[in-house]
């Protein structure tokens, strides 16, 4: 079986258990729920001690990739700005409508009580900062003391400063660094895979405590993630059509229909390199992009752009505030939004499930909220990725028409009164 179906079957093993134990006793349940979650705990733990590193690593490498993508020319440095600019659009986006979203949909009676008793959850629910006090933190005044504390803002702010930093040292010095922090990450990968192993224990421990504390309810809840998700990939996908036509200079029609084959191979593989051949084409012989164009924008995408990763970090983290009854401040949205973007730049490479656990959970954090949903979300993140991939290969063919459309040239005169000057 795949490492997905094993996580699946764990989840319905566990909800199902837990659901019987408390449609049964729930005296029982709950003594059931007690002895399981431990097992859950330490699952979650094993993850969360690779993110401090790992995103540290991520977001250093993330910088020192885009600054080179960018020195080899204008066109790629007007890709970053563009990539920049779309993934700072889709955090916003997310941070507005999904708290939207979710205050349609009913929330069960009991759900938060619940959920904080099945998950101890209410010393991790930190009180939201002043905007004085936000503005204040986001630069640590000791870097080790926020990685220990998971602080997880001020630890990026920091790594962000190490990443610029090394742009401007000797470049053997520079590489041999990189290298270092490269083989941070990939060690930090290795451990969270093994962890990942045992994902299907984990999850089973996390649905079974919950659902035997909370029942039927739960099942309301995962039916609204999966919903929010998807609503959100979607409503994201079809606005980066009139972004191609507004700042791209295509044709609504003409570009729906040439990005239609690289959407199906997208929506088939759930691989947005398995897609890169069909983008290629794509954009070079149905839109008619220039191959110098082509041939650098789309790989850029592919290597740093993912314009559905911030939206999935926001979405999850609202989600998770809206199940425990938390009503999330500008400033915690703010913090969410902004460390979505950074951390979505270099986490692009890893694969589905290790993403999903090392760059939701410092989003999750840094927002003050408890991590433990994020063991149950993961298994159902299955069909929402399905509309993610999509709209991140349609953001990648949008990204390359904004890119290959020629800056208006200035006036003759013009120029010869700057050539003047």
């Amino acid at each position: 079986m795949s490492t997905t179906s094993r996580v699946l079957l764990g989840l319905f093993l566990g909800a199902a258990i837990g659901l019987l134990l408390a449609w049964w006793d729930p005296a029982v349940a709950a003594r059931t729920a007690d002895l399981i979650q431990p097992v859950g705990r330490l699952w979650l733990n094993a993850l969360q001690m690779t993110v401090v590193p790992l995103v540290a690593a991520l977001v250093v490498i993330g910088v020192n990739t885009a600054s080179d993508a960018a020195a080899s020319g204008r066109t790629a440095r007007r890709a970053i700005v563009t990539f920049v600019v779309l993934l700072g659009a889709g955090a916003a986006f997310a941070a507005i409508v999904a708290p939207l979203l979710l205050s349609l949909l009913p929330r069960q009676p009991g759900l938060a009580e619940s959920l904080r008793a099945a998950t101890d959850a209410s010393a991790q629910l930190s009180v939201p900062p002043t905007l004085s006090d936000w503005f204040a933190s986001v630069i640590p005044s000791n870097a080790l003391a926020a990685a220990a504390q998971s602080a997880m803002l001020p630890l990026v702010v920091f790594a962000l400063f190490v990443g610029f930093a090394l742009t401007r040292i000797e470049v053997g010095r520079r590489e041999r660094l990189l290298e270092l922090v490269q083989t941070v990450a990939d060690v930090m990968i290795v451990i969270v895979r093994w962890v990942l192993w045992v994902a299907p224990l984990g999850v089973f421990a996390l649905v079974l405590a919950v659902c035997a504390r909370v029942g039927s309810n739960m099942l309301d809840a995962f039916g609204y993630y999966i919903l929010l998700q998807c609503s959100l990939y979607i409503a994201a996908t079809l606005m980066l059509y009139p972004v191609a036509v507004v700042f791209g200079g295509e044709q609504a029609r003409r570009f729906a229909s040439a990005i239609l084959p690289a959407q199906t191979i997208a929506a088939s593989t759930q691989s947005s390199l398995a897609s890169l051949p069909a983008m290629i084409e794509s954009a070079r012989n149905r839109l008619g992009h220039p191959l110098g164009v082509v041939s650098l924008v789309l790989p850029m995408a592919v290597s740093l752009f993912r314009i559905t990763s911030p939206i999935q970090y926001l979405g999850v983290a609202i989600f998770i505030a809206w199940a425990y009854g938390v009503d999330l401040s500008a400033a915690q949205l703010a913090t969410g939004a902004a460390l979505a973007v950074v951390v979505s730049m270099g986490s692009v490479g890893l694969p589905g499930q290790v993403s999903f656990m090392a760059t939701n959970m410092p989003v999750t954090q840094a927002m003050g909220l408890p991590i433990e949903p994020l063991g149950l979300l993961l298994a159902l993140d299955t069909i929402p990725d399905v509309f993610a991939t999509v709209g991140n290969v349609t953001a990648d063919l949008t990204a390359t028409s904004v890119v290959a459309r020629p800056l208006p040239q200035a006036a003759p005169e013009e120029v010869a009164g700057a050539e003047e000057k």
